[in-house]
């Protein structure tokens, strides 16, 4: 078994849209990146890749490649699975939780857990998505920005 932790964050934009957990959630700020700016699928790349010991997401998907720019996340996502089932490993589980004072993310976690699983290959039932605030404190709690982090767990495909 193999563990790993991930973590990311995104600066809030305009005109922007906001994807977290590979589905779009309504607000009127987006997340600034060179691709779609999903913090949540972002942090689980770097985790799912960190428990394979593959590196990050930037040595993979770096934001100087033009191939890249504007990508959707949940590509980034696909490819990142299909990297580490290459190195003989499957997905245990997914704990991940997005540090965010605005939106209120509680109406769409379970369609992200799905999205999360779907992506991942496997059941519903090894993601855990939560979302918190930091009390106003910080940059998430100005609102300049989201967070999230995630751990794995990874198992030998026998």
């Amino acid at each position: 078994m193999r563990i790993g932790h991930g973590y990311d964050v995104h600066r809030f934009a305009e005109n922007r849209k906001l994807f977290l957990g590979g589905i779009e959630i309504p607000s009127d700020k987006g997340l600034l990146g060179h691709s779609d700016a999903d913090v949540l699928l972002h942090a689980i790349c770097d985790a799912l890749l960190g428990a394979a010991a593959l590196g990050d997401i930037g040595r993979h998907f770096p934001d100087n490649d033009q191939s890249f720019k504007d990508i959707d996340s949940k590509i980034l996502l696909q490819k990142t699975v299909e990297l580490i089932n290459g190195k003989g490993y499957k997905i245990a589980n997914i704990d991940a939780t997005v540090i965010a004072q605005k939106p209120k993310l509680s109406p769409y976690i379970e369609e992200m857990r799905r999205c999360i699983a779907s992506l991942c290959l496997i059941d519903i039932e090894c993601v855990n998505v939560k979302a918190t605030t930091e009390e106003k404190l910080g940059f998430t709690g100005r609102e300049e920005g989201i967070s999230s982090h995630a751990v794995c767990l990874l198992e030998r495909d026998i």
